[in-house]
């Protein structure tokens, strides 16, 4: 995609959405990762119906430690994969307690570290919490930045390196959210909704849809 077709993709989707939220639901920077180490492999919406009783409880390392592990799995058992997380979310609560005095780290590798985060979700946290311009590669980001031709890349680590690169610094901070958005409402994996796309005219998407 031309540097000028980047900056109108950009604008067009700030337009529609000067400030866009992510749509997991959280009270603070530890709940936040929380809430996205559980996400892995499920909705937002799954997890919001998991986390909204169990953050009304918990909001610290701190309350989940105490919680304990069949504490944990009560609230979270709707969830895929929920032994695992639940053991992953014990473990990194003990673990920002005893290294990092309870407190979340605007780090990456230190993030990483933790049970159960990996690149994305240390992404996700840092942009969120901390407003910095991180870009997470999820399915839908991998999915639109190689469909439209923003930021072609056979890997997630290759599109977030290529989207680094050509996303220009003003749309650096919500970048992540807009091409989630784009991805999870209109670029959809099976059927496009190309009519409806506010970015469809400098896409280089070979089969677009029209139309019914």
């Amino acid at each position: 995609m031309k540097k000028a077709d980047v900056v109108t993709f950009y604008s067009r989707l700030r337009d529609a959405d000067p400030e866009p939220k992510g749509e997991l639901h959280y009270v603070n920077p530890y709940t936040l990762l929380v809430a996205v180490a559980l996400s892995a492999q499920a909705t937002d919406v799954g997890v919001n119906k998991a986390t909204t009783p169990l953050f009304k409880k918990v909001k610290t390392p701190e309350a989940m430690v105490k919680l304990g592990l069949d504490g944990l799995k009560d609230y979270i058992k709707t969830i895929g994969l929920y032994n695992t997380k639940a053991k992953n979310v014990i473990a990194l609560s003990r673990i920002l307690i005893e290294q990092h005095g309870s407190v979340v780290p605007n780090d990456q590798a230190a993030l990483e570290a933790l049970p159960g985060v990996g690149r994305k979700t240390a992404n996700v946290v840092r942009n969120i919490a901390f407003g910095e311009p991180t870009i997470a590669v999820d399915t839908h980001i991998f999915r639109v930045s190689n469909r439209t031709g923003l930021a072609p890349g056979k890997t997630p680590l290759a599109v977030e390196k290529k989207l680094l690169k050509v996303t220009p610094a003003e749309f650096a901070l919500h970048a992540h959210h807009w091409l989630i958005l784009l991805g999870r409402y209109v670029c959809k994996a099976r059927k496009p909704d190309c009519p409806n796309c506010k970015v469809i005219d400098v896409c280089a998407f070979k089969g677009k849809t029209t139309l019914d």
